[in-house]
């Protein structure tokens, strides 16, 4: 999509909120009528842009079933991060501080609630405490994601799959245990 592109191309150089649609319309080289037959503005872009990254990572883990997410972790989020991996260019602008908080709030909320009744459910923990390790767990995904991005991605979607599956599930288990 040319205008998504010209669009990431803009955000790359500037705040969301400098950018003209005029600008952003030359550079894709499509006229304004069309751009507001399909958008209000660059904001509405920007969400459009957030929906279909969130949605094609929910349609992904999807298609696992609950046993196969708890068996296969590991191969489950190497998949997340190879797909980060092939939209790099847009993750890492969207998890910058020229992103959207909004963005990121969707992020952590798009699995939150479930992860949260499963922990309650089993009688892991209570809400409270698994309200804690969920908000420390998924903001320090954010984190290394945000690292590995910013590191042009040197390391392997296998081992960061490694490295977060190992760094969430031990200290979770460890915060478990001492609740």
């Amino acid at each position: 999509m040319v205008l998504k592109d010209s669009f990431i191309n803009l955000l790359e150089k500037k705040d969301i909120s400098r950018i003209t649609i005029k600008e952003l319309c030359e550079d894709a080289d499509i006229n304004r009528a069309t751009f507001y037959a399909h958008y209000s503005d660059q904001y509405d872009l920007m969400e459009r842009i957030q929906d279909e990254l969130l949605d094609n990572i929910a349609d992904y883990l999807a298609a696992y079933t609950k046993d196969e997410l708890a068996t296969l972790p590991v191969d489950t989020v190497e998949h997340i991060f190879e797909y980060i991996k092939e939209n790099a260019r847009l993750c890492k602008l969207l998890l910058s501080e020229r992103g959207d908080l909004n963005f990121q709030k969707r992020v952590l909320m798009m699995v939150y609630e479930k992860n949260i009744n499963d922990l309650i459910k089993n009688g892991v923990t209570s809400r409270e405490d698994a309200e804690y390790i969920y908000a420390f767990t998924l903001t320090g995904c954010v984190g290394v994601i945000q690292k590995w991005l910013n590191d042009n991605m040197v390391k392997s979607p296998r081992y960061m799959a490694e490295t977060i599956t190992m760094l969430t599930t031990a200290g979770a288990k460890n915060t478990i245990a001492h609740t």
